[in-house]
């Protein structure tokens, strides 16, 4: 079986741009529209609703995010 071709750091921090500045705020429009729909469901199932959903849209990106805050492996150690 072959080797899932990896990202490199630099695509890594890009895609993670991309989610956090137009992925989550297209996610958080799309959650609050929903629950909007559902004739506002109480204050504490509202409140859960949203923490569920806060850890669910970043479980698919967990590879993205992944030592993103970390000096670049790829490049050669500052002297």
């Amino acid at each position: 079986m072959a080797d899932k071709p990896r990202l490199s750091y630099k695509a890594r921090r890009r895609w993670a741009l991309v989610l956090l500045l137009i992925g989550m705020p297209l996610y958080i429009v799309i959650a609050v529209t929903i629950l909007n729909l559902l004739n506002r469901p109480p204050v504490v199932v509202e409140l859960l609703v949203y923490a569920v959903l806060g850890i669910a849209w970043a479980l698919p990106f967990k590879f993205v995010f992944r030592g993103i805050g970390q000096a670049d492996p790829d490049q050669p150690p500052e002297e």
